[in-house]
């Protein structure tokens, strides 16, 4: 598989929808993951990443404009143990609770499919991280209609073991912008991971489309030491 700029794969799609970026940084050192959002509604675009303890949630940026939380309000972010968990939505509260009574990342999503959102029925994508001892692996899913059907539910789970540096893994909820908005298609997308995390975050943050981008979370974490260095972008201030 060819290694994508992921800052021009951005440029050229106005709306990527929600998007999560695992691997390991170039210099190997790190393992690191990356979210962001987008809104095309008002409603979307009245949000910001705040902390949460270890990880953080999605916050109405003006709460008196806020008209329906459902999808939109949820934890991004949670950390269970030696694992991290990034989702676009509260499947990451499903993941935590039922991994944490010891079934798997993909057994924990089958009770889970895509968002209620009709008509375009956006897929749930989710990732995982598990370091330990200096190293560690990470397995991305998505749950989508088939091509607009909500009847059907279609589960795809990858794995990625000991990650070569530099080297990442890039999903998105949808191939562009749309009505209905079409799904992700095909495996996550291979994508170069640089060494710092401000050269990381800024050129997201700038590949993101102007009008519809609305907040971004990056993190490395340190694989022998255990540090986390995050850092958190919003457009409303």
């Amino acid at each position: 598989m060819k290694t994508l700029n992921i800052y021009e794969e951005l440029k050229q799609n106005a709306y990527p929808g929600r998007g999560i970026v695992i691997g390991k940084s170039a210099d190997g050192k790190s393992a690191v993951t990356a979210y962001f959002i987008m809104g095309r509604s008002e409603n979307s675009r009245n949000r910001v990443f705040v902390e949460d303890g270890d990880g953080i949630r999605t916050q109405a940026f003006d709460p008196s404009k806020m008209k329906d939380p459902h999808l939109i309000i949820y934890a991004p972010v949670r950390v269970l143990g030696n694992k991290t968990i990034v989702t676009n939505g509260d499947q990451t509260d499903t993941i935590y609770e039922l991994m944490n009574q010891q079934m798997t990342f993909e057994q924990s999503l089958r009770g889970r499919e895509f968002e209620d959102d009709a008509p375009n029925y956006t897929p749930r994508i989710s990732g995982i991280i598990k370091v330990d001892d200096g190293r560690f692996n990470y397995a991305m899913s998505i749950l989508k209609s088939e091509n607009g059907n909500p009847e059907s539910c279609l589960r795809y789970t990858y794995s990625y073991k000991n990650p070569i540096g530099g080297e990442g893994r890039f999903i998105h909820t949808y191939m562009g912008d749309g009505s209905p908005l079409p799904s992700f298609e095909g495996e996550p997308k291979k994508v170069a991971v640089p060494s710092d995390i401000d050269e990381f975050t800024n050129g997201l943050w700038d590949a993101l489309n102007e009008d519809n981008k609305v907040s971004l979370f990056v993190r490395f974490i340190n694989l022998e030491t255990g540090e986390v260095q995050s850092r958190i972008v919003n457009k409303n201030k």
